[in-house]
């Protein structure tokens, strides 16, 4: 029922006072078409999952034009996908111009405790979360079938940029430190750094050192939050400063790291200003030109 209200929801929302055309008389609505819903069956994961895939105007099959990806955790139509979609194709207007039209993949949740987190060794953090500590799966599905199938369906190029919020944001970081190449660019929102004590800050990484030779941007943002909801205290601005701090310390010339600090945001509201700011950041008007 759930998948079906979504269906419904982003292929069929109907605004009144639009899309109304005059017939002997009367009126006439026409469905609002927002994007397509993808179902993929995973093998890694032994289930179904719903991917919402929004394609840009003029995107066509049959021309040669490819388009960047922008694969967004939270995906589903009732969390991040429309509000997300609507940004990137805003600021892809020709009189904005500050990135260039992309794909947006918004991956549905079905159970996002057990696909964002590693294994933890806080024993209430395992009664809270029963289902925790299965990232590793996700992270596969993510390489082996997700990619492979949106690459193989649709008109992509090399640019792939990874966008996840609290727990998305802590796997956008787990994904950034052990497997870097997977995405080219992230955007990682008040990410739950807390998670296992912190465990993530002291993960080695490979895009730290010296001979790290593929060039990926890392924006991190955080509102004004406070404590986490970790039995050991933790601060979400502080975590989110050392993750900043961490990479920073890299080596390597070809990573760069923005950090936002947004006092008039908290928890809830960060996301929508934090991914607008990322796209100011991670998309300089003189290259977005270059793709036109």
């Amino acid at each position: 029922m759930k998948i079906l209200a979504a269906y419904l929801f982003l292929t069929f929302l109907t605004f009144s006072s639009y899309g109304q055309t005059e017939i002997s008389g009367q009126t006439s609505s026409k469905p609002f078409i927002l994007g397509s819903i993808e179902e993929i069956q995973s093998t890694v994961l032994s289930e179904k999952r719903i991917i919402n895939v929004y394609l840009p105007e003029g995107y066509s099959k049959n021309d040669t034009t490819k388009y960047p990806v922008v694969y967004l955790l939270d995906g589903a139509a009732d969390e991040d996908f429309i509000h997300i979609t609507g940004l990137f194709q805003f600021n892809s207007f020709p009189w904005i111009n500050r990135v260039p039209k992309s794909i947006i993949v918004g991956i549905a949740n079905v159970d996002r405790k057990r696909d964002f987190t590693f294994p933890t060794t806080v024993d209430s953090d395992k009664k809270r979360f029963p289902s925790t500590g299965q990232s590793e799966k996700f992270i596969t599905f993510l390489e082996q079938e997700l990619r492979p199938y949106i690459e193989k369906k649709f008109k992509t190029n090399s640019s792939r940029t990874l966008i996840g919020q609290s727990l998305g944001g802590l796997l956008a970081t787990e994904i950034l430190l052990k497997k870097p190449l997977l995405f080219n660019k992230y955007v990682i929102v008040s990410p739950s750094l807390w998670w296992d004590n912190g465990s993530l800050l002291k993960q080695s990484a490979v895009l730290l050192q010296e001979n790290f030779n593929t060039k990926t941007d890392v924006y991190i943002a955080v509102g004004k939050e406070g404590l986490a909801p970790s039995d050991t205290p933790h601060v979400m601005e502080v975590d989110a400063n050392l993750l900043a701090e961490k990479l920073k310390k890299g080596k390597s010339p070809r990573v760069k790291i923005y950090f936002d600090y947004l006092p008039h945001e908290d928890h809830a509201t960060v996301t929508h200003q934090a991914v607008f700011n990322a796209l100011r950041a991670l998309y300089p008007i003189a290259d977005v030109q270059k793709t036109q």
